[in-house]
């Protein structure tokens, strides 16, 4: 106690009996949660791990405030008892003792060496300090500082511990059996795209665990503007990435899978259609000599030959399935569908634009038989203008080769006489055939 006497007014017994109990709460708060911390599960881990990076020297240092917080809380401890026996002297405390517990309980009284947290610091113009004096209330917010520091760097470290490493491991066995469905099917590291994925994964994720374990504060990401104790979560990041490529991997796989699956049926199918689009050209090809020689001045297009290329993959598709290749066959079937699907619509189109010719002679005889049809309904038959008009445009479409064009003009000749005839006043007795010759 020092000799400038005690700092302030003289506290009276009520005074002191309350600080005293204050004192005491605080002092039980205090030794509550030190002890808290000492059986904290993240902070025997910490103890026992191999640690690296930012968590090494993190924990170094929380280790000496952990330290430094037990011996300022055996220095507030023992200036409280001894604060306790004075007031337990007397009933009625004297002035005296007053006085000396105003100072305990006010003064800086409370004395710690400077080197009770580590070693005590150098200094280049003088002795370094070997202690330091605190009133009761400081010691309090310097333990609360200390405490919360060394909690937030324990709690966040276990928090780490407690959500990635299983979470890494639960990956990890799901890694596995990827891998195995993946070698199952041919899909191999050198191989495949999906068998490099999944050897990047399992190496990615190694690292992972072995970073986690020894350097949890490096996956923690601390809450914005949060100042409690272990404010803020685990960062997953790393984890996710590698989840969803793992995601994207076993979603490759199950599709190699479909395919072993139904190999056969998308062969059989795939034969089918190009076999259909190779009868269809064959159509084309017959077609197209038959529109040469029965309709003139045409311009016929060409029929390609057969799909040659896709019948070569067709055949390597199946050698895939006979030696189980189905990483393989997977984008080669996909491939195959496609094109089979384009190669077939492109045998149509041709057969389609090769026959166009008697599809347009078809057309014009069945106008031109539509017409005689309806003039022999209308009485019109025996109309020898007509007669001769409709003789005229069926030779040419009936004969071989026909020129469409004019065989064209020829029946809308005959069109244009009928309706004509259809029209007159006369009907079918007062039409006079030679008032009509006339027309060119």
């Amino acid at each position: 106690m020092g000799d400038a006497g005690p700092p302030g007014p003289v506290m009276d017994r009520d005074e002191v009996d309350r600080a005293l109990a204050r004192l005491g709460a605080e002092h039980e708060a205090v030794e509550t949660s030190l002890l808290a911390l000492q059986d904290h599960a993240g902070r025997r881990l910490l103890e026992g791990a191999e640690l690296t990076g930012t968590t090494r020297d993190r924990w170094a240092s929380a280790e000496q405030a952990i330290t430094l917080l037990w011996t300022y809380f055996d220095a507030y401890a023992g200036t409280l008892r001894t604060a306790r026996e004075i007031r337990s002297r007397r009933r009625w405390s004297s002035r005296d003792d007053l006085v000396e517990l105003t100072e305990l309980l006010r003064g800086e009284c409370v004395t710690v060496a400077s080197g009770a947290g580590g070693s005590a610091p150098s200094s280049i113009t003088g002795p370094a300090k070997l202690s330091e004096r605190f009133t009761l209330a400081a010691l309090v917010e310097r333990m609360n500082a200390l405490y919360a520091s060394s909690l937030d760097m324990v709690v966040s470290a276990d928090a780490v511990w407690s959500a990635l490493p299983a979470r890494i491991d639960l990956l990890a066995a799901e890694l596995g059996r990827t891998r195995q469905l993946a070698h199952s099917v041919g899909v191999r590291p050198g191989e495949h795209p999906a068998g490099d994925d999944l050897e990047r994964i399992t190496g990615a994720l190694t690292r992972l665990r072995a970073e986690v374990v020894s350097d949890p504060l490096t996956y923690w990401q601390k809450a914005p503007g949060s100042s409690a104790p272990g404010g803020g979560r685990p960062d997953t990041a790393a984890y996710d990435r590698q989840a969803r490529a793992l995601d994207e991997v076993r979603r490759e796989i199950e599709a190699v899978l479909t395919v072993r699956q139904d190999a056969e049926a998308r062969l059989t199918k795939l034969r089918d259609v190009l076999s259909r689009a190779d009868r269809t050209l064959s159509e084309a090809r017959s077609a197209r000599g038959e529109v040469l020689a029965k309709i003139a001045a045409s311009e016929v297009p060409a029929v390609s030959g057969p799909p040659t290329a896709l019948q070569e993959q067709l055949a390597a598709a199946a050698d895939y399935r006979r030696h189980g290749q189905w990483h393989r066959l997977s984008p080669l079937l996909e491939s195959l569908e496609s094109k089979a699907e384009d190669e077939l619509l492109r045998a149509r189109e041709s057969l389609t634009a090769v026959t166009a010719p008697l599809a347009v002679r078809a057309e014009l005889r069945g106008r031109l038989d539509a017409y005689k049809a309806k003039v022999a309904r209308l009485g019109f038959a025996e109309d020898p203008f007509l007669v001769e008009r409709y003789d005229a445009a069926r030779r040419m479409l009936w004969s071989a080769p026909c020129d469409l064009r004019a065989a064209e003009a020829a029946v809308l000749r005959y069109q244009r006489a009928a309706a004509e005839a259809l029209s007159s006043p006369g009907g079918p007795a007062g039409a006079a055939p030679t008032d009509r010759r006339g027309e060119p």
